[in-house]
């Protein structure tokens, strides 16, 4: 009996299964609470105060953050007041559907680079804050002397978001403008030119500007200008003197008004040298650009 009974104490197994019952339970410490557990109808209001990317960026926190960044009252309002007919004009969806599809689901799509009018322009919403962009291709332009290859030639490119570039190798007379009509929302919008002076290419991989036939815009600058269906007006004149780059070349700046007019703003603009006692030759013109005003300074141009 003896060894029966010290055997007992010996054993842990044996000895946790005597005294288990009468151990008091172990107390777990209490769960802090984390931002996990914060109401989804408490977090998107803060989302709301925020840019678009870091309300992404905060959707990947917790749960609680992801749930609330899909709350549409967050993302109308970082999507344009006249988002309704950006929908319309540029995604091909009508009222009625754009009832079904999330606000978030909305901006997502405008973000995209959207090709719009048989490919002849491109428009976006700028991921950050929103502003409506817009480029134009060179095959959406009136360029006079295009249908001649001796003067003009539209060359493949990478460096072109519409894949192609209008190239022009000599010429009197150049000229080049357009139209279109947007609903762009209410604010003040900057148009430029993409240009180059020099033809690319890639050799061995690295890529090279030839500029053999570059000559004739030292003489006299190039006039730009833009009109609006409102009235105003604007020009400037430069010097094309940096070759082997793209540059952006401002013609003016219009304002877009809060009213029930402004809702579809005619532009009009041009581009020229009409000078005839020079030709001119060896540009590069890949688009016509519409930005935001305030997207001037993170902008190269001249």
């Amino acid at each position: 009996m003896g060894a029966n009974f010290s055997s007992i104490f010996m054993d842990p197994a044996t000895t946790c299964s005597l005294f288990g019952a009468f151990s008091p339970p172990i107390q777990q410490p209490p769960r802090r609470p984390t931002l996990g557990d914060l109401p989804e109808s408490c977090v998107a209001p803060i989302l709301a105060n925020l840019d678009p990317v870091e309300i992404c960026k905060l959707a990947t926190l917790n749960r609680a953050c992801r749930g609330a960044s899909w709350a549409d009252f967050v993302w109308e309002s970082k999507l344009p007041e006249n988002y309704r007919d950006l929908m319309e004009r540029v995604l091909g969806v009508g009222n009625a559907d754009g009832k079904r599809i999330s606000k978030r689901e909305i901006y997502t799509r405008l973000c995209a680079a959207n090709t719009i009018d048989d490919g002849s322009k491109k428009v976006w919403l700028d991921k950050t804050t929103g502003g409506v962009c817009l480029s134009l291709a060179s095959k959406g332009l009136m360029i006079t002397g295009i249908d001649d290859r001796r003067y003009w030639n539209h060359i493949p490119t990478e460096e072109s978001r519409f894949s192609s570039v209008a190239y022009l190798q000599q010429i009197w007379w150049f000229e080049v403008s357009g139209e279109f009509e947007f609903p762009f929302p209410a604010g003040t919008y900057s148009l430029f030119f993409r240009l180059q002076l020099g033809r690319t290419a890639k050799r061995f991989g690295r890529r090279i500007c030839n500029t053999e036939h570059v000559h004739g815009w030292d003489k006299k600058p190039v006039r730009f200008e833009l009109w609006t269906s409102d009235g105003q007006y604007a020009s400037s004149q430069r010097f094309l003197n940096d070759t082997g780059k793209w540059n952006l070349y401002h013609a003016g700046d219009f304002v877009v008004h809060k009213d029930n007019d402004a809702s579809m703003k005619k532009l009009k603009f041009s581009m020229t040298q009409i000078d005839c006692t020079h030709t001119k030759g060896g540009l590069c013109l890949d688009t016509v650009l519409v930005f935001p005003c305030k997207f001037r300074e993170r902008l190269k141009h001249f």
